[in-house]
């Protein structure tokens, strides 16, 4: 059975949404599922702006066959070959034989990696071609390193129609609910927004920024990304969000800490730093136990704060293995412009702080506190004047 929406005059959504999937890309987790968003042109000649992943090619065929209505399909525009969005290319020359794909050169190279069989079906577009297919007419922008090499986004100048391939996308299945007004996106939607863009996309920072700054130049009705809702007002909203995640700006003033304990020692220090910070008026304070919360939440909310303490136990003469992990991811995805304090703790030989900083340094315009606090075991009384400090420190750095 169909299951289809209009989003404009000439324009339908027949995507779909995968509530089975645990692992986006197969690592980072999607409790709220996710949805694959792909979009019908219904012009003299007609249009499907991208495909979807396999999970539910079923589905995508049936929204398909219903909105053509028995018209073939001229043509397939693909602004993104990842195969979450490319997985039924050939599913739709098998149905529709005289399809034109339109696509970038270097997506037409990743066809052939694919082993997909399009030869003879190609239109290789670049920067600032256009097309016309009837009184629509598109042109295309180069969007390289949003997230892939290959990709583009496509820009409908009849009808303001953005078609952002994986910019602007999110996490979470749509519950029938397609536009970002028919839902309550700073409270339901921005936390999957921000995990999505800061684990998918965040190391590109300064690719997004030239995105955006084509982006400012046309005039937007509609944004239909690959994934999550279709944005149809409150564009500053969103684009205010991406342009400082890009940046690798903070959104909030606040502390996150994040603890790796093996025997909970570290994270008796970590509550006793928190409750201090609040009572120093900073209220605004996060705790994460890196072994128990998957990286890639840590990484969103890394990108949330301006200030983030670190608090590790040594293991190995190194640090926790969990702490290691969410330091070298913050490191792949070029994480910028964050103060940094650091707490250490070791029964014999206390290494973690040392090691930690040195990895920290190695990253752009991070600032780290001097008043690191190393501990032996346990925090004494003699280490809450060493907090205190600590505390202060803090509180001088967020003025």
């Amino acid at each position: 059975m169909y299951c289809i929406r209009k989003v404009t005059e000439d324009l339908y959504w027949i995507g779909g949404n995968d509530r089975r999937l645990e692992l986006f890309e197969n690592i980072h987790p999607i409790p709220r599922g996710v949805s694959y968003n792909s979009y019908v042109l219904l012009d003299e000649k007609t249009v499907l702006f991208d495909t979807v992943d396999w999970s539910i090619c079923r589905q995508f065929l049936e929204n398909l066959e219903k909105v053509l209505d028995g018209k073939t399909l001229d043509y397939m525009v693909i602004n993104h070959m990842e195969p979450d969005h490319a997985a039924c290319v050939e599913e739709i020359i098998l149905r529709y034989p005289d399809v034109k794909i339109v696509c970038t050169e270097k997506a037409a190279l990743f066809m052939h990696q694919f082993g997909f069989h399009i030869d003879g079906k190609i239109t290789e577009v670049k920067e600032g071609d256009n097309m016309s297919f009837g009184k629509h007419n598109v042109v295309f922008v180069a969007a390289p390193m949003v997230h892939w090499p290959e990709a583009m986004v496509t820009y409908d100048t009849t009808n303001g129609v953005l078609f952002s391939a994986d910019a602007f996308g999110s996490f979470g299945a749509l519950d029938g609910k397609l536009f970002n007004d028919e839902v309550n996106f700073d409270r339901d939607w921005i936390d999957d927004a921000r995990r999505y863009y800061t684990n998918i996309v965040g190391k590109y920072g300064p690719h997004v920024q030239s995105l955006l700054k084509k982006a400012s130049t046309i005039d937007i009705k509609f944004i239909c990304p690959l994934h999550g809702p279709v944005w149809r007002n409150d564009f500053a909203y969103l684009l205010d969000k991406y342009d400082k995640w890009s940046r690798y700006e903070p959104e909030e003033k606040g502390v996150m800490i994040v603890y790796a304990t093996m025997y909970g020692n570290t994270e008796a220090a970590a509550n006793s730093l928190a409750t201090k910070l609040v009572e120093k008026g900073i209220k605004n304070v996060v705790m994460y136990d890196a072994s128990k919360t998957h990286v890639s939440y840590l990484i969103s909310e890394t990108f949330k704060y301006s200030h983030l303490v670190l608090a590790s136990v040594t293991y190995n003469l190194k640090i926790y293995p969990p702490m290691f992990d969410y330091i070298m991811d913050m490191k792949a995805l070029n994480l910028q412009k964050r103060t940094f304090a650091l707490i250490e703790n070791g029964s014999w030989a206390p290494q973690s702080g040392k090691l930690m900083r040195e990895l920290l340094e190695e990253m752009k315009e991070m600032t780290i506190l001097d008043n690191e606090i190393s501990l032996n075991s346990t925090m004494k009384e003699t280490d809450g004047i060493l907090m205190d400090d600590l505390v202060l420190s803090i509180a001088e750095s967020m003025k």
